[in-house]
C-alpha cells in the first residue's frame, strides 16, 4: 500500500437546511452546521470527512463549534506533515485527546478516502468490505399524532424501505406505536427513544413488547449501561444501544453485561472507521447483529457509511435513506439514490463520489486552511 502525507487540511464550514423540521425527543432541528474536513496529501489527492454532530449539545457533548475548534487547535496539528503508511494509525494519533469523537472521525474519515484514493481503491475495498449493496431503512421524527405518523410510514413503505425507524418519547409511545402496527402488520419496524426514559418506566416500556419490534433504540440515559441491563432482562423487545457506546471498550462492557442485544455503530461517535471496524468486529464474535444509525450527515458522511456497511456484520438496514429525503441540493455528485429499497456501493476510488465544489462554495461562509503543525497549545509528553 502506498503511504500519504498530509500536506494541507481545509475545513470549510457550511450551513445547510432540511426539507422539513426533524423531531426527537431532544429538539427540533431545521437548519444544521457542518465543518467539512478536506485532507490533502503531497500528490494533490484530496479525502473527505465531515462533522456530524449538531448546533446543540443535546446529542453528546460535542457541537460543531466545538469540533471545529479541537480540529484546529489540536487534532489537525498532531497529523500535518507526517507520512501516513496507513489510516489505523489515526485512532492512536489521535488518542492524546480525550473523547471529542465527532471531531477525531471527521478527521480520520478524510484521511481513509484520501489512502483509498491514493491506493486506487474503494474505500469499501480497503475496509475490508464484501456487499455491492446495502439496505435501506428509514428514520421518522416525533409526529403531531399517531394518524400523521402513520401516513408517513405508509409513504416510506411504498418507497421500498427495508427498515422503518419511528422516534418515540413519553406521551408520543404507545398509541403511536399502536397505530402503525394495527395498518402495517408485518413491516420491520423499530422505535428509537433518544434517552427519553427511566427505569421508573419499565413496565410502561413493556407494553412494548407485544408489537413484534425489531429493536427498542437507547431507551435509558445517554451514558448508562447498568440500568439498560435490567432492563433487557425485563423485556423480551430486543435493546440496541447508540449514545452509551463511544468505543470498544464500551461495547464489551455493555456484551458482557447484557445490556442490549443489538448495537448501533455511528462513525462519528465512536471516533471514526479503525474504532467501528473494531466493534464490529467484536459483535461478530458475540452474534450481536450492528447496524449504521444516522445523522443528518451531507453525502459526504453517508457515502462514509454506505462503505462501512458492507462489512459481513452489518446485517441490519441503517438509516442511511437517499439525499433527497433530507436536503434540497446536497454536496456530492451524483446524488446519493435508492433504488426498492437498496443502495448500490459505489465502486469508485475512495467514497466513490465527487464533491460539487461549486454548491460547497456557495453555502460556505468560513474556509480555514493549516498547513503547519503549529499550534497554540503544545501537546504534552
Amino acid at each position: 500500500m502506498k503511504t500519504i502525507y498530509i500536506k494541507e487540511v481545509v475545513l470549510h464550514n457550511i450551513r445547510v437546511s432540511l426539507k422539513a423540521p426533524f423531531t426527537t425527543s431532544f429538539g427540533t432541528m431545521q437548519t444544521k452546521d457542518v465543518c467539512i474536513v478536506e485532507v490533502i496529501d503531497e500528490s494533490g489527492i484530496s479525502g473527505w470527512g465531515e462533522t456530524v454532530s449538531s448546533n446543540e449539545p443535546y446529542y453528546n457533548e460535542e457541537t460543531t463549534y466545538t469540533a471545529v475548534y479541537m480540529l484546529k487547535d489540536f487534532l489537525i496539528p498532531r497529523i500535518i506533515q507526517r507520512e501516513i503508511s496507513h489510516p489505523k494509525e489515526i485512532h492512536e494519533m489521535l488518542s492524546f485527546v480525550r473523547r471529542n469523537q465527532i471531531a477525531k472521525a471527521a478527521l480520520e474519515t478524510a484521511v481513509w478516502d484520501a489512502f483509498a484514493k491514493k491506493n486506487e481503491k474503494s474505500l469499501s475495498e480497503v475496509l475490508g468490505g464484501e456487499k455491492k449493496e446495502i439496505a435501506v431503512g428509514k428514520s421518522i421524527g416525533i409526529q403531531e399524532s399517531p394518524s400523521q405518523l402513520v401516513e408517513k410510514v405508509r409513504k416510506y413503505v411504498d418507497e421500498g424501505f427495508k427498515k422503518i425507524k419511528v422516534k418515540i418519547a413519553p406521551g408520543a409511545d404507545i398509541e403511536y406505536i399502536d397505530a402503525v402496527r394495527k395498518e402495517f402488520s408485518n413491516i420491520p419496524l423499530m422505535a428509537d427513544a433518544n434517552s427519553a426514559y427511566t427505569l421508573e418506566h419499565m413496565e410502561h416500556l413493556k407494553k412494548l413488547d407485544k408489537y413484534n419490534l425489531m429493536m427498542i433504540e437507547q431507551p435509558l440515559a445517554y451514558d448508562d449501561i447498568i440500568d439498560h441491563a435490567i432492563l433487557q432482562k425485563n423485556m423480551s423487545t430486543p435493546i440496541c444501544l447508540d449514545e452509551s457506546i463511544h468505543s470498544y471498550e464500551d461495547a464489551l462492557k455493555a456484551i458482557e453485561l447484557g445490556s442490549c442485544r443489538i448495537i448501533n455503530i455511528k462513525i462519528g461517535r465512536v471516533g471514526g472507521l479503525q474504532e467501528s471496524i473494531r466493534i464490529h468486529n467484536l459483535c461478530k464474535e458475540h452474534n450481536i447483529p450492528v447496524w449504521c444509525g444516522g445523522m443528518l450527515e451531507t453525502g459526504i458522511a453517508r457515502a462514509h457509511n454506505i462503505h462501512m456497511t458492507t462489512l459481513a456484520n452489518f446485517t441490519l438496514p441503517g438509516d442511511t435513506a437517499p439525499s433527497s429525503h433530507y436536503w434540497e441540493e446536497d454536496i456530492v455528485k451524483p446524488e446519493i439514490t435508492m433504488n426498492n429499497g437498496y443502495i448500490q456501493v459505489p465502486s469508485g476510488l475512495g467514497i466513490g463520489y465527487e464533491i460539487d465544489n461549486e454548491k460547497l462554495k456557495e453555502i460556505s461562509f468560513q474556509t480555514v486552511k493549516i498547513n503547519s503543525n503549529q499550534s497554540t497549545h503544545p501537546i504534552p509528553g
